[in-house]
């Protein structure tokens, strides 16, 4: 699905007003359907790998390539199709929802640039905000609703098109522990019922341990702690019947016992 190589984005300035890039000759790949956690802190980048995976900014090299097409060269028009059909964006606490508008007009308004049907927006609406356990309250306005209830208001306007990719940054963020609790246990009941590719940013340990996939960001580069291939004999010997076989990387277990 997503195919990053040699991704390098424009210098910004790091606290001691160094100039850094947020990815630098950064390399990833993130399998269909598949699910990755970037997890590690806000000034290390994430934003900016989020931007360039949803095609929101262009890399100054390199390519970003989702189901065959480079994000980095496609013409405009082409790129503003892909992120309105295929993409689903969730902004953590800025969660973008228009205060004048119920918990269903903001998820069916989603659906407003795809041309559907009213009725069809209405029945989708209705379906995303049931997923993510918000169905008995459709009418209710953002102001009448929890933090983590908008959360999901926002989760649901990203998934009622039924996109091929989900970008979330920090969804967690500044959540209460219920909350929080909450919204863990969604995402990995969607990471196991949905056929959608994620990737999620965040600096929640919690989320970080029960990612599918884990990875870092450090000096502009993604390193994944699992899900890595190696070539193990089949038979002491090894020989021609040596194949690969998915091996665990214990740099995942290492690292997730330092965030406790």
């Amino acid at each position: 699905m997503y195919h990053l190589t040699g991704v390098t984005t424009r210098c910004r300035s790091g606290r001691d007003g160094v100039a850094v890039r947020a990815l630098d000759g950064a390399r990833l790949y993130v399998e269909d359907g598949g699910a990755l956690v970037v997890h590690g802190p806000a000034e290390a980048g994430p934003a900016s790998l989020l931007r360039v995976l949803g095609g929101r900014e262009r890399p100054v090299r390199g390519s970003v390539v989702l189901d065959g097409t480079d994000l980095a060269t496609v013409a405009e028009s082409r790129l503003a199709r892909i992120r309105t059909e295929s993409i689903g964006v969730v902004r953590g606490a800025d969660d973008g929802l228009v205060p004048g508008l119920t918990a269903w007009q903001n998820v069916a308004s989603a659906l407003v640039p795809l041309r559907l049907r009213p009725a069809d927006r209405q029945e989708l609406a209705a379906e995303a905000l049931a997923e993510v356990g918000l169905g008995a309250q459709p009418h209710a306005f953002p102001a009448e609703l929890p933090e983590g209830e908008r959360r999901r208001v926002a989760l649901a306007r990203a998934l009622v098109k039924r996109p091929s990719v989900l970008l979330a940054d920090e969804p967690t963020a500044g959540l209460d522990a219920r909350e929080r609790t909450g919204l863990v246990e969604l995402f990995v009941r969607l990471w196991g019922e949905r056929r959608v590719c994620c990737v999620v940013t965040t600096t929640d340990a919690a989320l970080a341990r029960r990612a599918p996939r884990l990875a870092t960001l450090t000096a502009g580069r993604v390193t994944v702690l699992d899900g890595h291939r190696r070539t193990v004999p089949a038979v002491p010997s090894g020989g021609p019947s040596a194949r690969p076989v998915e091996g665990r990387d214990e740099r995942r277990d290492e690292y997730i016992r330092g965030q406790r």
